[in-house]
């Protein structure tokens, strides 16, 4: 894949060529044939009543490298013109730059817009896809490389992630229809699952960029999201750790030398904490190999850039050696010797040699149709999605003005009632009073005086 760049600015033809050859993008070799005026580009790319020709545009554009004097519409017509054409095999990525109110209509009509932060109007970063708060173009390049890092974290977390579901659903499948008990127990799931999901997404997901990320090819729009050497490597870790498990469940007694009871007894077993602790040793040492999901050998580069990393892995390291040895009943788990320690351990050491014999293997042995992932979403797809969640989120505002709109009814009425409570007891005091002094002043008994509270009509607030 090739970059191409191209200047189109609305300067005069001079200053164009001047800013184009500054940026490298015209030599001295260059002949004047791929500069032009927005209204040569106009006049070569439309028929003789005025509509835009796709095959005229074909000759066109790719000599150009200049476009001077450039209207509004002669960028927007430049910028779909390219995507529209069939000229490469593979359709054409478009990236377009602005900062003026005229760009917005090729910003939006590009496949990645960049607005310039400072000096870019309103108009042109409501189009854009990507600002630029510093105006500086190296920050496009640090874009690039932050966007394909975030592209492989997820790719390395799915090839964990699905790793360990596989064998854990095959085991626990497998283990109860053999012995009538799935081989790992409730709490310790949890555990797993704590592992697989929360710890190795902080793991994974946190990998500073590298460099290295820009040397390789940009990835395609319809590329698979579980690439071939992903699939290979699921496959290939899934087979280890599932023959692994298995041999351990049906002759783990015979191996380790147990007069105990299999890991279907109530009771925490050796034969259970070996098939759980073996488990864990697994994932934990196949999260390393997940650091690199393209098949490179080297996983342990860079490994102690990311220092969450290195968290994550000894804290779970320490935590599964204190859950096995003090989880008791909870964890299902009882102690281990030496011995049995040391062989949980090599198995799981055990991934970092399988990784590499399964780097060995060349990716061509899965086939194409395998790829998962690979279908992109239609126009009326896309729409649809957009629509679902226009209508949801619309409901949830519905609600929202529904619960305001009760919360200031109930204020209200509270309000209300406050005030009729005050009135009413400031009136029973005063007649109160005013007895008191007639009857003192008349020097006879005190009558008897019957204070009624005001009624208090409570008025309903249709809401």
């Amino acid at each position: 894949k090739h970059w191409y760049q191209r200047r189109v600015r609305g300067d005069n033809l001079l200053t164009a060529k001047s800013i184009a050859k500054k940026c490298g993008i015209l030599t001295k070799d260059d002949s004047d044939k791929g500069i032009l005026e927005g209204k040569t580009f106009h006049k070569l790319v439309h028929d003789d009543n005025g509509s835009f020709n796709q095959d005229k545009f074909d000759m066109v554009w790719p000599d150009l490298k200049v476009l001077a004097r450039s209207s509004p519409s002669d960028k927007y017509v430049l910028v779909t013109g390219i995507i529209n054409s069939k000229l490469s095999k593979n359709r054409e990525v478009v990236a377009v730059t602005g900062d003026g109110t005229n760009d917005a209509p090729a910003l939006k009509a590009a496949d990645v817009g960049f607005a310039m932060g400072i000096a870019g109007t309103d108009v042109a970063k409501n189009a854009s896809d990507i600002m630029l708060t510093d105006d500086n173009f190296t920050s496009i390049v640090k874009a690039c490389m932050w966007g394909r890092n975030v592209y492989d974290s997820i790719s390395k977390f799915l090839q964990f992630q699905l790793t360990v579901n596989v064998v854990a659903v095959m085991l626990c499948f497998i283990g109860s229809c053999a012995h009538g008990d799935s081989p790992l127990r409730a709490v310790p799931m949890l555990w797993v699952n704590l592992i697989m999901d929360t710890f190795a997404s902080l793991a994974l997901a946190t990998e500073p960029p590298t460099p290295e990320l820009l040397n390789r090819r940009p990835y395609g729009r319809t590329k698979p999201l579980i690439s071939r050497t992903m699939l290979k490597n699921i496959i290939g870790h899934t087979v280890y750790q599932l023959t692994i498990m298995l041999v351990i469940l049906f002759y783990g007694t015979t191996i380790f030398d147990l007069s105990e009871a299999n890991y279907d007894s109530k009771q925490p077993t050796v034969h259970g904490t070996i098939l759980f602790n073996s488990f864990v040793w697994m994932q934990v040492f196949n999260e390393i190999n997940s650091r690199k999901c393209h098949g490179e050998r080297n996983v342990f580069k860079g490994f102690f850039n990311n220092y969450i990393f290195v968290v994550v892995i000894l804290g779970t390291a320490a935590a599964q050696a204190l859950i096995v040895e003090f989880g008791g009943q909870a964890f299902s788990c009882t102690g281990l010797n030496w011995w049995q320690w040391l062989v949980c351990l090599g198995i799981g050491a055990g991934e970092l040699v399988w990784g590499q014999v399964v780097a060995t293997i060349p990716k061509s042995v899965i086939p194409n149709g395998m790829r998962m992932g690979t279908q992109p979403f239609t126009q009326e797809e896309a729409n649809q999605a957009r629509m679902l969640w226009m209508r949801s989120l619309k409901r949830v505002q519905h609600q929202i003005r529904v619960a305001n709109a009760f919360k200031r009814a109930g204020y209200e009425r509270h309000r209300r009632l406050s005030l009729l409570a005050e009135e009413g007891k400031y009136v029973s005091r005063s007649s109160l009073n005013k007895a008191a002094s007639i009857s003192e002043g008349a020097g006879g008994t005190t009558p008897v005086v019957e204070v009624k509270s005001p009624d208090i009509k409570i008025e309903q607030t249709n809401v």
